[in-house]
């Protein structure tokens, strides 16, 4: 997506449009796993991050609102990315997800669910977007190589990159190179509601 926040946000802002309750819970719960898994202390891995050793305790007790970038952050850090920290960790052949996790949610009501993500890094990734007239979602580059498939369910997306505006209705499709500065808004006073496939390309190092 990048889902990694809004861009022009500093590395431990609040989001205003940022994750739940029970998001953050989870996120919490599942970096001080892996960072006990890796027997780093909080400072170190705070360190790694580029963030703040109160930050992460706080996003550790799920007491943080912290951006997705910042989130995204101690994902890279960990070794893994963003939608891997929610995923489940059962090794069943077949693992259903009957409860998406709000990532984000718009200043006047627009909101992004991540339904379900592949083992392991990368993706893909399943997302779920409502966006409200009146609202933008600037997303920052993923990692080289990144890609998104969309299908725009209902009303009519503009997807903005430096090259221009797509405009796409209810039934079109498109594909995305997202290792790049782009933005999600609807056209017009209707709702865009649209499905995302990310996958992510190689984090670099």
């Amino acid at each position: 997506m990048s889902t990694r926040g809004a861009a022009g946000q500093g590395p431990e802002e609040q989001d205003a449009g940022g994750p739940g309750a029970r998001f953050l819970e989870r996120i919490g719960a599942e970096v001080r796993r892996r960072r006990r898994g890796a027997e780093l202390t909080v400072q170190a891995l705070a360190e790694r991050a580029g963030i703040s050793r109160r930050m992460l305790t706080l996003i550790e007790q799920g007491a943080a609102n912290p951006s997705l970038v910042t989130v995204d952050k101690i994902a890279r850090a960990l070794g893994t990315d963003f939608a891997a920290l929610t995923a489940p960790r059962d090794d069943a052949p077949v693992q259903v997800s009957a409860d998406p996790v709000e990532v984000w949610r718009g200043p006047e009501g627009g909101r992004a669910l991540l339904h379900i993500a592949a083992a392991g890094s990368g993706g893909p990734e399943l997302w779920e977007w409502t966006l409200l007239p009146g609202e933008r979602y600037d997303a920052r580059p993923d990692p080289p190589g990144s890609q998104e498939l969309i299908l725009v369910t209902s009303g009519t997306l503009e997807l903005r990159t430096a090259d221009g505006t797509a405009e796409l209705p209810a039934g079109a499709s498109a594909r995305l190179s997202s290792d790049r500065d782009y933005a999600y808004a609807p056209a017009g006073e209707t709702p865009a509601a649209f499905v995302r496939v990310v996958h992510l390309g190689p984090r670099p190092g």
